[in-house]
């Protein structure tokens, strides 16, 4: 299986992918804006056929329009504070009825199914340059406003009052969230992208630890879901996207009956004690 030129591209992406996306899904997730990956991988579709339309890259089609959708989202929450959800409605409308209208048209000049679903077989070289490279940008721009992210992922009106630019940095965020979803699009898939932002992080958020605890936890998951998704698919001949969410749904199940076990474990120990 290693021998195989695109088995070692997904590896390679794979890996970036895994350690970028719980990076950006624990702030989502703190912030209770875990939809909005959902809502930016379905904008990623529109980026992708519109790509392929202008025989562009899809991955950097991607890139440029869930980073203006993500832009768009950050623009309308001055103006529906209190409707999250309606914004997200909004952009969704955008995003599928591109996708829809451009698939539709008969004028794509490729098969956009597999971005859907995900395709280690799909992953070039310039895909590897580009992921690199876009991970490489993201993953310092968070090291560089970790204090900034977690501040206001914990209060965002008191991270105002403190003088941390709010309304610079969220937008910032939007365009890192972005990156990570486009690259990964290739393997995971657009329909199941979200699941790769979000489920490692729930599942470390179960141990109960600190912040940097749960974003190392969320890496080690993020990791152990893709890999085993990544292989496991290749024997069974399905696509990895899918089969990664099912496993990523797996582990997390597993962390809670562990979890629930323990309690029960902890309860009888310190009952036995009090007799």
């Amino acid at each position: 299986m290693f021998n195989y030129s695109f088995m070692q591209n997904a590896i390679f992406v794979s890996i970036f992918i895994s350690i970028l996306c719980p990076c950006i899904g624990i702030f989502l997730v703190l912030r209770r804006y875990s939809m909005i990956g959902d809502t930016l991988s379905h904008a990623s579709l529109a980026g992708i056929t519109i790509g392929l339309m202008l025989n562009q890259n899809p991955v950097l089609g991607a890139f440029i329009f869930t980073s203006i959708c993500g832009a768009l989202i950050e623009f309308l929450r001055s103006y529906f504070k209190k409707y999250t959800d309606l914004i997200l409605t909004i952009v969704l409308s955008l995003s599928v009825g591109t996708a829809i209208t451009i698939i539709s048209s008969g004028k794509l000049h490729a098969n956009a199914d597999s971005f859907m679903f995900g395709s280690i077989l799909t992953v070039t070289k310039f895909d590897m340059i580009m992921v690199l490279i876009l991970s490489a940008i993201s993953v310092l721009t968070l090291i560089l406003l970790y204090h900034q992210l977690v501040y206001i992922a914990y209060d965002e009106e008191a991270a105002k009052v403190a003088g941390v630019k709010v309304g610079l940095i969220n937008y910032v965020f939007s365009i890192l969230v972005a990156s990570a979803i486009s690259v990964s699009i290739r393997i995971v898939g657009v329909l199941v992208l979200s699941s790769m932002i979000a489920l490692p992080v729930a599942t470390a958020l179960q141990l109960g630890k600190g912040f940097k605890p749960t974003l190392i936890y969320s890496i080690v998951f993020s990791i152990t879901d893709i890999m085993l998704g990544l292989f496991i698919s290749y024997y069974l001949n399905v696509a990895p996207g899918g089969f990664t969410a099912l496993i990523s749904v797996a582990v997390l199940v597993l962390v809670l009956v562990i979890k629930k076990i323990h309690a029960i474990i902890n309860m009888i120990r310190n009952k036995a004690q009090i007799c």
